[in-house]
């Protein structure tokens, strides 16, 4: 499979990353934007702040490449590979305006935080085929993007906005990919050659959920409490009662993930010391409260809650994290 016409659907951070990668790898990129985004596409390119090559130098570099970018998906005409990149509140409008990209044969990647739509998809035992009603209430992003043209992705790398279209990756380079049924098809064989051309380190998982449900554990706890208390992960988990509080969420989820198929074998504990080696970071969520964002809170946390009520597991400390950063967001307009 030839992999060469390619959409960024979501050209902020993540999305900005990989469309840089791709554009330098001979794809031809393009990207459904507006605003600051659409006007900086148009005078700059798509943009990359990146870490020098490891002579110990520290010092960045900058890249950028030419796309073709516009408001309207159509314009844009059906692509070999569509990148949906965007915070999860963005995404029933994204469905609503994505079928011009999509052809027979497009592969949709999605390279989201959070559970997916499509987590259930081929997977779960006596719960496949079950909508979340926390990230897809009416099964309108589903009826958008059919199931067969999915292929999920796990994102490790830290980027964030130095301005519209203007990406820096801070550390990480690791993308797992993966069918959401575990097949190793030819496809996604094709899109890891494609990744790694790219620069990007690849693994092609027999699991994606289990991949998003590791991630998950750790970034559903720190996120939401980011955001409402303005603190970098270091300072979070550096208050023991805090702590303590993050440990007993982390414990339910993982309750739950045992009940649905994807057990994690570690303690919270464990979690906690990888967070701490990344140092004092400001979490995606704070990011998106610092720029007036609405914050994904559903795909992290009311999903959790949500699925906890589906496996009979109780879930009273994700409720109270739930319930004080839907409060905090709601005040804020941001929910």
């Amino acid at each position: 499979m030839i992999i060469k016409r390619v959409c960024i659907y979501g050209a902020g951070a993540i999305g900005g990353w990989i469309g840089v990668k791709l554009a330098q790898a001979g794809c031809d990129v393009s990207v459904v934007a507006r605003g600051a985004t659409l006007q900086a596409l148009a005078q700059h390119g798509l943009r990359l702040e990146a870490a020098g090559p490891s002579t110990g130098s520290g010092q960045s570099q900058v890249s950028s490449v030419q796309v073709k970018a516009s408001a309207d998906p159509a314009a844009l005409g059906v692509q070999d590979l569509v990148i949906i990149a965007v915070k999860a509140p963005a995404l029933a409008e994204v469905a609503q305006a994505i079928a011009p990209l999509i052809g027979p044969d497009t592969i949709v990647l999605t390279a989201m935080n959070g559970v997916p739509w499509w987590f259930f998809e081929g997977f779960g035992a006596q719960y496949s085929g079950t909508r979340l009603k926390a990230v897809d209430p009416d099964g309108a992003i589903a009826r958008a993007i059919a199931a067969h043209h999915v292929v999920g992705c796990v994102v490790h790398a830290s980027c964030s906005l130095n301005s519209p279209g203007f990406v820096k990756n801070h550390f990480g380079n690791k993308l797992f990919i993966g069918e959401p049924s575990g097949e190793k098809t030819a496809r996604v064989q094709a899109l890891a050659a494609l990744l790694e051309k790219a620069g990007l380190e690849v693994e092609v998982s027999a699991q994606i959920q289990k991949d998003t449900w590791y991630k998950l554990w750790g970034n559903m706890t720190v996120n939401p409490i980011s955001a409402f208390t303005g603190a970098t992960t270091d300072l979070i988990l550096g208050d023991p009662l805090v702590r303590e509080f993050i440990s007993k969420v982390m414990l339910e989820a993982r309750e739950i993930g045992a009940r649905i198929g994807i057990p994690i074998a570690q303690q919270p504990e464990d979690r906690h010391a990888v967070t701490l080696k990344l140092g004092a970071f400001k979490t995606s969520m704070l990011q998106d409260v610092e720029a007036g964002k609405a914050v994904e809170l559903d795909a992290l946390v009311t999903v959790v809650k949500e699925l906890g009520e589906l496996t009979q597991v109780p879930t009273p400390f994700t409720d109270a994290l739930l319930g004080l950063s839907r409060l905090h967001a709601r005040v804020h307009g941001l929910y």
